[in-house]
């Protein structure tokens, strides 16, 4: 396995906001049987265990993790059959765990396959994707995943989930509500195909559908779908690029607050509303914090080290130099004017490690 106690990195070095402390212990897992035995070892010494895999989605103090760090990098797409026949009904491709998401988003839009499109864009790993039920311009990975196979540190055995199993919920899953039992070690998604035409899905998101062209609900070439949602994020600074500090975020800081309808009733009527099946209301934190006086780049200070995106406010970002500390100063700032101003009190969607907001 993998394990040289002379190269650990600080957390810094594995996460998209750059932040983070020393780890106590290090271990890159590029197998499956890696991953396991690493977590199994770690389990059976009663040590701390971080799993890292794009970091995307990590807050980490800046006194790092006292224990082992577990970079998951397994990769490997396989699919159940080669045909790109739309009349075959479709394909049930399975991803490691570490592979990256957006290049097997690409990988899915070049080969015809429908269901991921407008998810491109977003940073981490394919094992982190059903932890978070992650989502974004109308689709969510809960749409598509047909089971996820796991690791299960309290009974000491594989353990695989039909997607009905997984509790899936907004940005919510099984494996979030016990962070601290499942490893995913791969991910089985049931994708459609695209055939000669290769449309993608049924377009739900109206920003989305006003970039294509099209009406809410009709459906638009899977090329122009992946491109039209890349264009949007990279307008809100939600597309990687190290030269582009807007982008060293952990992505969307804040979900969405989900109301009752009588706190959502207390909101301004332009607010923006969704309601919900179980009538609830979803609301949008970006909206909450521009008008709660935190607008696009705003910071605690003029030469401040973090600042919200120039591009959209609900991103947290490291102008460089930063720390951890620094940043939840400023998260803290946000949701507390957030909460005097409208009642609402935001909640993070990041994971935070050796910290708290």
């Amino acid at each position: 396995m993998p394990d040289d106690p002379t190269a650990t990195p600080r957390l810094a070095d594995l996460t998209t906001l750059r932040l983070g402390g020393p780890a106590g212990r290090y271990v890159a897992a590029t197998t499956e049987a890696d991953l396991v035995a690493a977590v199994v070892r770690a389990d059976a010494a009663a040590e701390p265990l971080l799993l890292v895999a794009g970091g995307s989605n990590l807050v980490v103090a800046d006194a790092g993790f006292p224990g082992t760090v577990v970079h998951v990098a397994t990769t490997g797409v396989r699919a159940d059959h080669d045909s790109d026949d739309p009349t075959c009904g479709g394909v049930l491709v399975t991803v490691a765990a570490g592979e990256p998401w957006d290049p097997f988003v690409a990988h899915a839009v070049e080969r015809g396959w429908v269901g991921v499109e407008a998810l491109s864009g977003i940073p981490g790993a394919v094992g982190s994707t059903p932890i978070q039920n992650v989502g974004a311009y109308g689709q969510e990975v809960a749409d598509t995943i047909a089971t996820v196979r796991t690791w299960d540190r309290v009974a000491g055995a594989q353990r695989t989930f039909a997607a009905a199993d997984c509790g899936f919920g907004y940005r919510h899953s099984r494996f979030k509500a016990e962070p601290d039992r499942y490893v995913v070690l791969d991910v089985t998604f049931q994708l459609g195909i695209g055939g000669p035409d290769a449309l993608g899905a049924p377009v739900r998101y109206a920003e989305l559908a006003r970039t294509l062209g099209v009406a809410v609900g009709e459906r638009a070439p899977l090329a122009d779908v992946r491109a039209a949602v890349l264009g949007l994020r990279a307008g809100k600074g939600m597309v990687l690029d190290t030269e582009d500090h807007d982008t060293w975020s952990a992505g969307s800081f804040f979900t969405n607050p989900v109301l009752d309808a009588a706190t959502a009733a207390t909101l301004p009527p332009e607010a923006p509303r969704f309601p919900q099946p179980d009538g609830t209301v979803k609301t949008s934190a970006a909206w909450l914090i521009d008008h709660a006086g935190f607008g696009k780049g705003f910071a605690l200070a003029e030469d401040a080290a973090v600042s919200l995106s120039t591009k959209h406010p609900l991103a947290l970002t490291n102008r460089g130099g930063a720390t951890t500390d620094e940043l939840l100063t400023l998260a803290r700032a946000v949701r507390d004017g957030v909460e005097r101003a409208y009642g609402v009190r935001l909640v993070n969607e990041p994971v935070t490690v050796g910290c708290a907001l």
